[in-house]
Order: structure tokens, then C-alpha cells, then sequence
């Protein structure tokens, strides 16, 4: 989300002028009423309460405008972090505390409040419907026991920035797709760098994951097995991904914060002189694409982990669910078509950057002002091959223990799959303490 898994920090700096441009007399009057709380729907009585992740305002909108006669429903903002946001909630669901009737949760963490009885269930008509709008990603993510336990509501997927005129210069042909072991030679032999994420958080989980599912392999497997699942990543796919993570580290194109590099810091390295690649989220074109870089900005297909194989990009994102203590489940339910469909995620991607959930939601005509036809066709390319973190209510041990073993970056050696394996499995074997 990153501080999170998915989706981008909350920025500081303003959006772009192509993104101000963007914003739709409609949109901007929903804003208006957000702010004043004098129009659209809503009720004097029931009060839904949606318990979302950090953005630009997006879901303050998307919730204004689904309020009804029936029930208003607000935001409460959790905090920016990802695993705080987990924590916060989790420990709030603990206490079956009423007070909360939505919540914006990101995927790794779905089927950990799913198998802990923390969501309520979603109607199978309803499932099928949310199924049959969204991306296979963003399906399968909401998924946990061949049930859909939250609604897709947006779906991000990285993809490589690059600088076009650093490209050149190396000798790169940026329509034909690159490896991680071309960008990163191209970036040491001509002074650039190659930003990631690889702090000790949930985001260099996420690297790892996406270097690992580019070469084949999955962290863990029989995840439906809780604390006895497999742990795969000492497989020769873990051993690429290690080997990938010690050349960077090891390479002149390194940015000098690597080991404290997060979606913030990997956008402010690429934008700096020395600039050359860089993976993260869609929001960097509402960060870049009408500004500071202008015609000097670049994207492509994420870096192969194997020259010659597909990549398997990073997936993250935000589905709604409607907490099981909630005395209000009916109507949370009811609202979560609304919150969900095609025309609200448009509205909260182009507020925000966090792309839809579904084919629909990129109708919505305003993003075709904000983003290229190429680089919508590159994000839905893009979430058809995204490889989603282990779906396992014992994920955030799995990823505390990769982080663990494999940070900083700078220590990873060609034992480093291996070990972690080991420490993760005694990690959910209680063996061990992260």
C-alpha cells in the first residue's frame, strides 16, 4: 500500500497539473459537499462508520456520495503504516468493538481477519457479482476457503519507472522487456541508480515476494494448513531472488538509503540527477508525469527475474469489509455495491492514484486525462500477470521473518533463502520470536 503493501504513502507534495486537470466539475463538487456536509445523500439517523487507509480524499468522496436516506457513512483514518493498520484493527475486532461497520483492508491481512472470524459474510450473489466485475488479482486476493470475504475496491500493480534519456544512453531498448540484471549493469556502468523498496517493512516483503514469483516459485505453499504450511523459499526461485537483491546491493547503482528506501524515498532517488530506474506504484505518474520530469519519464513491463521468463509483478490494493460486530451489517452490506462499483473506483483513482479494482472502473472518462492510453493499457497488462503475497492468515509472521532474515539488503548472500525458510517456519512453529 507504504508503508504498506500496496498503494502509496500520503504524499506532501501537490498532484500534478495533468491530475488537476483531471478532476471532473462532478467530482469537485462531491468534494464541496464532503467538506460542507450540506448535499447529496444521508440520513439523520444511522451512521456507518469506514475505517480507511490514509489517501488524498478519495474515500472521504467515494463514501459521500454512496450515503443514503437510509444511513450516512463517514471515515475514520487508520494509520499510515500498513502493519499498524492491521494492528489496529485486529485489536479492535478482538474486542468485537461495535464501532466499526466497514473497513479498508490490504490484501495480505484478508485472510488472516477472514479465518479469525472478523468479517462478516457477503451474500454468494453478491460475491459473484464483485467476482465477475473485478480482475483476477483482485478475486483471488479476496478470496479465502473459495469464499469472497471483501469487495475489491481498488487494485494496485508496480511496474518499472525509467528515465527515457538515461535509457538511451545505456544502450537499453525500453519496448522490448529487461531483466533486473540488465537495468542494474546498465545503471552501475553509466552513473545511475535503481530505486526499490528495501527497509525493514512490509514493502521489501513485497519486493522479494515479486522477485521470487518472476522466477517461478512462492514464498509458501498449503497455506490452508495455518502453521504447518510449506515454506518455499529456499527454492531455487528464493535463491534467485537473493542473488538479484545482493547484486543491487552490491552495485555502484545502489542508492546511498537502500536499506531505509521506501516508496517515498525510492521516487525522490529517481527523481534526483543520478535517476535511472525505478519500481513502485502507480502513483508516480500523478508524482512525475506532468511535472518535474516531464517528457523524460518512461514505463515498461516490471523487471524479469529471469531473462526471457514473464515477470510477475507486485499486486496490492484495498478491499472493503464489513466487520462482524457490527450492528449495522445490513446496511454495510447493502453499501458496499455502491462503494465498490465501476464509477467509484474511477472517482477514487483519479483523487488518489490507487487504480480500480475492475475493467470498469478504467472507464471512468477522467482517468483517460490524467494517464496515457499506453500506461492504462501497461497497469491492466500488468495486473492480468501480478503475483499476490501468500495468502495465509499466518502472513504477517511470514513476512516479519523474511524481513528479518533478509534486511538489510546489504547482508544477503547466497545462504540467505535458506535461513529465512528455517526461521519462518520456527517463527509459526513458536520455536522462534520475531
Amino acid at each position: 500500500m507504504d508503508n504498506r503493501s500496496g498503494g502509496p504513502p500520503l504524499r506532501g507534495s501537490a498532484p500534478s497539473r495533468r491530475r488537476r486537470r483531471g478532476l471532473t466539475a462532478g467530482a469537485i463538487t462531491a468534494l464541496t459537499c464532503g467538506l460542507l456536509s450540506a448535499c447529496g445523500g444521508g440520513s439523520d439517523g444511522t451512521t456507518l462508520v469506514w475505517y480507511i487507509n490514509p489517501d488524498a480524499g478519495g474515500q472521504a468522496m467515494v463514501a459521500e456520495n454512496c450515503s443514503t436516506d437510509d444511513y450516512t457513512i463517514t471515515t475514520q483514518v487508520l494509520p499510515q503504516d500498513a502493519g499498524q493498520q492491521r494492528i489496529q484493527l485486529a485489536r479492535r475486532l478482538a474486542a468485537e468493538d461495535p464501532e466499526i461497520d466497514l473497513m479498508s483492508i490490504d490484501p495480505p491481512y484478508t485472510a488472516e481477519f477472514a479465518e479469525a472470524g472478523y468479517l462478516a459474510e457477503i451474500p454468494e450473489e453478491m460475491q459473484t457479482q464483485f467476482s465477475e466485475q473485478a480482475f483476477e488479482g483482485a478475486t483471488e486476493s479476496a478470496t479465502w476457503n473459495d469464499q469472497l470475504v471483501v469487495a475489491p475496491f481498488w487494485s494496485n500493480v508496480q511496474v518499472l519507472w525509467y528515465r527515457k534519456a538515461f535509457a538511451e544512453k545505456a544502450g537499453l531498448d525500453m519496448a522490448q522487456p529487461v531483466s533486473w540484471e540488465q537495468i542494474i549493469t546498465a545503471a552501475s556502468d553509466n552513473g545511475g541508480t535503481v530505486a526499490v523498496q528495501a527497509n525493514k517493512y512490509e514493502g521489501y516483503s513485497v519486493w522479494i515476494n515479486a522477485l521470487i514469483s518472476g522466477a517461478g516459485g512462492e514464498i509458501a505453499g498449503n497455506t490452508e494448513e495455518g502453521a504447518e504450511a510449506d515454506i518455499t523459499i529456499a527454492s531455487e526461485a528464493g535463491k534467485q531472488a537473493a542473488r538479484i537483491v545482493q547484486t543491487l546491493a552490491e552495485s555502484p547503482a545502489a542508492p546511498a538509503d537502500l536499506s531505509v528506501s521506501n516508496e517515498g524515498t525510492a521516487a525522490a532517488s529517481f527523481g534526483a540527477d543520478d535517476g535511472a530506474f525505478m519500481v513502485n506504484w502507480t502513483f508516480i505518474w500523478n508524482n512525475y508525469g506532468d511535472d518535474r520530469l516531464g517528457d523524460d519519464i518512461g514505463f515498461a513491463p516490471y523487471p524479469q527475474s529471469v531473462e526471457g521468463e514473464e515477470s510477475r509483478p507486485p499486486y496490492g490494493g484495498i478491499g472493503i469489509g464489513v466487520s462482524a460486530f457490527s450492528e449495522k451489517q445490513e446496511e454495510s452490506i447493502a453499501a458496499l455495491e455502491c462503494l465498490t462499483n465501476a464509477e467509484n473506483q474511477g472517482i477514487n483513482a483519479e483523487l488518489t492514484g490507487n487504480m480500480p479494482s475492475s475493467p470498469g472502473g478504467y472507464e471512468y472518462p477522467p482517468l483517460a486525462d490524467i494517464y496515457t492510453p499506453e500506461l492504462l493499457d501497461l497497469f491492466q497488462a500488468s495486473l492480468d500477470r501480478a503475483g499476490p503475497r501468500t495468502l495465509s492468515p499466518y502472513w504477517s509472521d511470514i513476512s516479519g521473518g523474511i524481513q528479518s532474515i533478509w534486511h538489510p539488503a546489504s547482508s544477503v548472500d547466497d545462504g540467505t533463502a535458506e535461513e529465512s525458510a528455517q526461521f519462518i517456519q520456527d517463527v509459526l512453529q513458536g520455536k522462534s520470536l520475531l
